[in-house]
């Protein structure tokens, strides 16, 4: 049987809509030498039709397992998994056509264990999607650890490829949910790993289409923070809390401007000059 190159693992939870571009994106790719696993965990509003349009045009294979959180599911696939690397997507990402041929490109010039890219709001997305793009990617927020720069990066779970090794070695993910992949990044790292940012390996993420979905992704990675803090004395970082800051005070400044124009108007003022 063909082993694949890669191995691309996408958990799923009652988002048909977001895997049907994901997979559309992936059809587009130029370098073709991968299997999908498509990991259904426990959704009412299964994937399987966006699954049976997709099966004659990708090598991808559906499972549907007991809900347990995006970590449990993607050791799930990488156990079932042939690629020598194993890759995964959030749901929502859409793959630039060039992404396996920039990965590829990188890797026969460079081995490394690991990697991961940065993530990027593309022309067509909404402004509210276009915005939280940029709260999340910013070099102000996490963007810097989560693929702005070299220093201090850390592959994230919505664009993170390791090698077969790294999953023996490390067992995947130990969280089940918030900050699994920050917590995965860590060990790596102890484990001595070598991991490598790739620029040119980016995705379109595609975020919570509205302000309640979007808070509620902030606050889980807050949680996230404390658990990964447990886990991990002194390894978290003032900039990871960033993004829920910017939230809450994008959040706060219109009322500011009600019952005290000058205050809130001078505040708007600094974030804009600080974040923007």
């Amino acid at each position: 049987m063909h082993v694949p190159r890669y191995s691309i693992i996408i958990p799923v939870y009652n988002r048909p809509h977001e895997v049907e571009e994901l997979l559309s994106s992936l059809t587009q790719q130029t370098y073709k030498n991968f299997e999908v696993l498509l990991i259904e965990d426990g959704s009412e509003r299964t994937s399987r039709e966006v699954y049976e349009r997709y099966a004659s045009v990708l090598s991808i294979t559906y499972f549907f397992k007991p809900n347990s959180g995006p970590g449990p599911s993607r050791n799930f696939g990488f156990e079932r998994a042939r690629g020598e690397y194993l890759v995964v997507f959030d749901s929502d990402c859409v793959i630039p056509e060039t992404y396996f041929e920039s990965v590829e490109k990188f890797m026969h010039s460079q081995p490394v264990d690991a990697w991961g890219g940065p993530d990027r709001g593309r022309a067509d997305f909404t402004p509210l999607q276009q915005a939280m793009a940029y709260t999340m990617a910013s070099i102000f927020t996490t963007g810097g650890i989560r693929g702005g720069r070299e220093k201090g990066f850390q592959p994230r779970s919505f664009n993170m490829g390791i090698s077969r090794a790294v999953f023996t070695s490390t067992k995947g993910f130990v969280f089940d949910r918030f900050a699994e992949d920050i917590e995965l990044s860590i060990r790596m790292r102890k484990q001595g790993f070598q991991v490598a940012l790739i620029p040119d390996a980016f995705v379109y993420h595609k975020r919570r289409a509205t302000l309640k979905d979007f808070f509620r992704q902030v606050s889980n990675f807050g949680k996230g923070r404390v658990l990964v803090g447990r886990a991990h004395p002194g390894e978290i970082k003032l900039t990871h809390w960033f993004p829920a800051v910017f939230l809450l005070g994008m959040c706060a400044w219109p009322l500011l401007i009600l019952s005290f124009p000058k205050v809130g108007l001078g505040l708007l003022l600094i974030y804009l000059v600080y974040f923007c």
